[in-house]
């Protein structure tokens, strides 16, 4: 089954920029959207971002315009950068794979998630 493994995020200022990587196992790009989720507290597991087989991308819409979701299919790494950062963006990050969809409950592999903490 596909393996994911996040990196890339810490602590930060507000307005400050990160990038946060998923390295997935290969073929994992072709057989299924890549999502990033982010969990705070206490709150539900949504939705960031999510890139499918063909390129295509969705975005929360509290990220628009501020985060970009990319992929490199040569090194199968999934980025997330992120900027302008807020610290209502505090959450462990975490990257699945799965349908092209919203819901978390649709994503089948989840890796074990890297926290980002955004300071005012």
């Amino acid at each position: 089954q596909p393996q994911l493994v996040e990196s890339g995020g810490g602590s930060v200022q507000a307005g400050d920029s990160l990038r946060l990587s998923c390295a997935a196992s290969a073929g994992t790009f072709s057989r299924y959207t890549i999502g990033w989720f982010r969990q705070s507290p206490g709150k539900e597991r949504d939705l960031v971002a999510a890139i499918n087989q063909r390129g295509g991308t969705h975005y929360g819409d509290s990220v628009k315009d501020r985060f970009t979701i990319s992929a490199d299919h040569a090194s199968s790494t999934v980025y997330l950068e992120m900027n302008n950062l807020k610290p209502e963006d505090t959450a462990v990050y975490y990257c699945a794979a799965g349908q092209w969809a919203i819901r978390a409950e649709q994503y089948y592999y989840w890796g074990q998630g890297t926290q980002v903490t955004v300071s005012s």
